[in-house]
Parts: structure tokens; sequence; C-alpha cells
């Protein structure tokens, strides 16, 4: 009986050393940068490249591509582990509609500095600076966000002052703990991930510099302002359709929710572009087109 209880003993051992393990594991991979050279604009593209200041040792790196005087500009921002050319096709069609943008790399993404991915905080100060550095080279013009996933955290976490115009988040996760249990349970089924998340979100504070609890999107998003308009597939398991729900009640409006029936967590223009420009191009028109404009037209 001993020498079975000492069994099950090294057994239980060696069972939780391999799940530890296994957990610093995925943090590392989650966290540390992905570089990709994105080199200059496609030919053909009206654009030009920008490398933005974030502090004295941080920049980002993009494209900005011009509209037309009084339809305004907007701040586009790629998903976790992607890169600017994720928000390009959206960047030409705003520009066919007259609505100029900035396209970014995030930090530790694409051609961008950066030591860690930090999920939407640690990217927070680069999007300001991209607003303001948009605010500088628009002069005049309403200003947008689109954010997809990590993007449209990073939107929400970022300060955005003065408030944005309109605020367009797609596929954002509403906390940070039900991000890593979906994303585990999906992989490696629920009772694992029921062992491995406390293991994963107890590694925030040494990775990244802050607990858990300050990546909350839901809570983030209470204070916002601007006109906000969500979007996520009725399939993502990544983010189930309820918490983009609960995520969409916390905002005080004016707001708009567009299920995209049939998507999972994938790029919803790419997924049915020519729904996805009927439902959001004049919604953004209305937020951002000048009122001299909309009366003239």
């Amino acid at each position: 009986m001993k020498r079975m209880a000492r069994g099950l003993l090294a057994l239980l051992i060696v069972s939780l050393t391999l799940t530890a393990a296994a957990a610093l594991v995925a943090g590392e991979w989650l966290t540390r940068p992905v570089r990709h050279v994105i080199g200059p604009p496609p030919a053909g593209l009206l654009a030009e490249e920008v490398r933005l200041p974030v502090t004295s040792d941080q920049a980002i790196a993009g494209w900005f591509l011009p509209g037309r005087p009084g339809e305004g500009a907007m701040l586009l921002l790629h998903g976790v582990r992607s890169n600017r050319l994720q928000m390009l096709a959206r960047a030409r069609w705003l520009q066919q509609e007259g609505i100029a943008s900035l396209l970014v790399d995030l930090p530790a993404h694409g051609e961008s500095d950066g030591g860690r991915i930090g999920f939407g905080r640690l990217e927070a100060p680069a999007v300001d600076a991209a607003l303001a550095w948009l605010r500088t080279r628009c002069p005049g013009e309403r200003l947008g966000g689109l954010g997809v996933s990590l993007g449209g955290a990073s939107l929400l976490f970022a300060t955005r002052q003065p408030e944005l115009d309109a605020l367009v988040i797609e596929s954002v996760y509403p906390s940070f703990d039900a991000a890593v249990r979906n994303r585990l349970a999906m992989r490696l089924g629920t009772p694992v991930a029921r062992a491995l998340t406390p293991m994963m979100l107890a590694q925030a504070p040494w990775r990244l510099g802050f607990s858990t609890e300050q990546l909350r999107p839901r809570d983030a998003i209470r204070a916002l302002q601007a006109p906000l308009f969500v979007a996520s597939g009725v399939e993502d398991r990544h983010t189930p359709w309820p918490e983009t729900q609960a995520l969409f009640a916390a905002a005080a409006g004016p707001k708009t929710l567009m299920p995209v029936a049939g998507a999972a967590h994938v790029d919803l223009h790419a997924f049915d572009a020519q729904a996805y420009e009927a439902r959001l191009g004049p919604w953004l028109h209305r937020a951002l087109r000048r009122a001299t404009l909309k009366s003239s037209g």
C-alpha cells in the first residue's frame, strides 16, 4: 500500500511538473514578439511609409493612405500575431470611400519595436501616438479607429484624448481570463483548461508588469464616449457570441452591434466583404463626414 501511495505521489509530482512546464512554454510563446519584414507599400497603392516614435526607444511602422477632404480618417489596427497587411484590404476600401487611413504594426509585431505582446495594455501608448500623428496629418478631419481582436483591445485601453468620433471593434475578448480559458479549452479540452488557466494567468505580472485584472476590455469600454460599432462572428469559439453581447452591453452608447452569421474568429472583412462594407460604410460616413459635406450631399 505504501509503495502504491509513493507511486501515486510521484505520478502527481511529474504531472504537475509537466503541466507547469507546459504553461511556461505557452506563456513565452504567447508574449514573444512576432517580427516580419513588410517592406514598401504594394505597387500602385497611393500610400506613404511612416515610422512614428512612441517613446525615446520605441517606434512603430506603418503606411498612410490619404483620402478626400472632409470624409474623415481612420486608424486601422490588426489582430494578435499579425501585422498591418491584415488591414490592407480595409484601407483600400476606405480610400475608395474617400476616408484616409493609417495602418500600423502594433508593438512587438511586424516592423515595430517592442519586447512583449501585451494583449492591448502594452500597445495602448502606441495607439495614442498613432492617433496624435493622424490628427496632425489630417487637421480638421473627424477621426475614428478600427481594431480587430488585439487591435480593438488596444483602442479600448488607450486614452483616446480627445475622444474619437467613431470606434469599431471586431472580435474583442471581454477579459483576459476568459480569452485564455476559451483558447485552452478549444485545444486541450475543458478539464485541462481549468488546470492550466491559473498557471497561465499567474505569469502576467512578471512577463508583462501588471496583473490580468488590467486586461479587461469589458471594464474599459464603460468609459467610452465615442459612437461604437461592435462586430463578431456568431460561431466564434475564441470569443463566444454571449461574451461579445456582454461586452456590447457594458458600453453606454450610442452603439451598434453586427453579428456575422457563420463566421468564427476570422477576418470579418475577408469573410464577406460585400456585406461588411454595406453595413459599416454608411455608419462610418455618418460618423466621420463633416457637416458641410452631409448637408451638400
